[in-house]
Formats: C-alpha cells, sequence, structure tokens
C-alpha cells in the first residue's frame, strides 16, 4: 500500500507514501492513487479531496528513474498513458481536488498537480518539468496543462529550460493559489476545504465542469453550456434550498 486514505468531516485526505524514494510514481502507484481518487469520488462521505506527500522533503518528486530506464518504446506508452489516465480522473472529479505540496513537485508531480482544482503550497515547495535534462519531455500533460495555467511564453521557458521554481515564484507566476508554512499547510488545506463544503455539492460540481470545459470552447459555446448549467440547477432542491435561506435570512443547509 502507498497510498494513506482518511476521512474526517466529509475530507478526504490521499497521502503518497514513499518516503525513502521522495514519494516518486511507478506504475503500482499511480493505479492504487487513480483507485483511491475514484473511491472518494464515489464515496457520499467525502465531499473535497486533499492529496500531499509523506513526509516533509516532497509532494511527489516525479516519476521513478530507474523503472523508466527499463521501458521501451510500448512500456513509455503505457506509463505515459497511465499517468495521463490518473491527472484526467482527478481533473474530471465533480468533487474539488486540493493539492497539498508540501516539498518537490517535479516532472510527473508536478503534472499531477497541474490536474488538482486547486493547489497550495508549502514554503519549501519546488516546481519543475525537468524532462529536458533527461532526454525527453513531459508525458503526463504539462504540455497541456501548464500553459493553460501560466500562460504560453512562461510554460514554454519553464518546459524547454528544465528548472526549478520555488514557491513565492510559483504563486507569482499563479501556479500555485497560496504559499504557506509547511506546519500550517494541511491546516490552512482543510480549512478550505470547509469552506467548499459550505457551499451547494451539486453548484461546485458544475462550475468545475464549466471551468475544465472552457479550455476546449469557444467564447459563444462556453457561454451556452454555462447558462445551460446555470438554468438547470434552477430545478434542484439544492439551489431552492440557497435561495430559501438567504431571503429567509437563516443558514443554509445544503449537506445533511
Amino acid at each position: 500500500m502507498f497510498i494513506q486514505k482518511q476521512i474526517e468531516n466529509q475530507i478526504g485526505i490521499l497521502t503518497i507514501d514513499r518516503l525513502k524514494a521522495l514519494n516518486t510514481m511507478n506504475p503500482d502507484v499511480l493505479r492504487e492513487m487513480d483507485q483511491s481518487v475514484k473511491n472518494f469520488i464515489a464515496d457520499e462521505n467525502v465531499g473535497v479531496i486533499i492529496l500531499t506527500g509523506a513526509g516533509e522533503k516532497a509532494f511527489i518528486a516525479g516519476a521513478d528513474i530507474k523503472v523508466m530506464q527499463q521501458l521501451d518504446r510500448k512500456g513509455a506508452l503505457d506509463f505515459g498513458k497511465l499517468g495521463q489516465e490518473i491527472t484526467m480522473t482527478i481533473e474530471d472529479s465533480p468533487k474539488p481536488v486540493i493539492a497539498a505540496v508540501n516539498g518537490y513537485a517535479l516532472g510527473g508531480g508536478c503534472e499531477i498537480s497541474l490536474a488538482c482544482h486547486i493547489r497550495f503550497a508549502s514554503e519549501n515547495a519546488k516546481f519543475g518539468q525537468p524532462e529536458v535534462k533527461l532526454g525527453l519531455i513531459p508525458g503526463w500533460g504539462g504540455t497541456q496543462r501548464l500553459p493553460r495555467i501560466v500562460g504560453k511564453g512562461i510554460a514554454t521557458e519553464l518546459i524547454i529550460g528544465g528548472h526549478m521554481i520555488d514557491a513565492q515564484e510559483a504563486y507569482r507566476i499563479g501556479l500555485v493559489n497560496k504559499v504557506f508554512p509547511l506546519t500550517d499547510l494541511l491546516k490552512e488545506s482543510i480549512k478550505f476545504a470547509q469552506v467548499i463544503l459550505g457551499n451547494g455539492p451539486n453548484c461546485v460540481a458544475e462550475s468545475l465542469h464549466c471551468i475544465n470545459e472552457s479550455a476546449g470552447h469557444s467564447l459563444i459555446d462556453g457561454l451556452d453550456m454555462e447558462v445551460e448549467a446555470f438554468s438547470q440547477l434552477f430545478e434542484t432542491e439544492e439551489t431552492t434550498e440557497g435561495l430559501t435561506a438567504f431571503v429567509e435570512k437563516r443558514k443554509v443547509e445544503f449537506r445533511q
């Protein structure tokens, strides 16, 4: 077992635990992580998911290079698709996934954080796509998600430069949402998860869907998708409760 699982107050915490290997990814870890995220998505007792790494040095320091060294073209294709599968599971989750990046997020580790909906970083966090230094390119979505998040120019610099950046630079370029002391990172991630849990689960899921789909649509198509989702919510008990609670000046109760 490489993934520690914890559920408390509707918050599911997944901790990648390969401490001696800086939480690097091999096929077994990827499969277990993918299934763990899917299990939390299906679990009615979980409303928000937090993903973090064991220890104080690494979130995910990348793919396991010793495994990669043994791959041929077919093996590399399978490994790349496996990494892309977990990033799509995370990104497509109707429940928000928060990356609590507590150290190195390099290569595949950075790419997994990019798939999360929110990225909080500790002050000691380091981000990078160093694949070019290994004679490779990112294979788990880095060339696609990084430009969408930080812009084409900065993404190009990071990918073809292959250098690391610290947490403050990651915050400056918009790669992470907030930076906290390492000792406060998980606490602050849980605090924001609790904020999300105060909102309607259906409208949170629809918001994530529309935001994710915006990258693949024209503005007109995106607006059509948004207003359709907006109007459909008016047929839900959740929206009725939200509007009624506001008018009655009482606390809203979305999650019983």
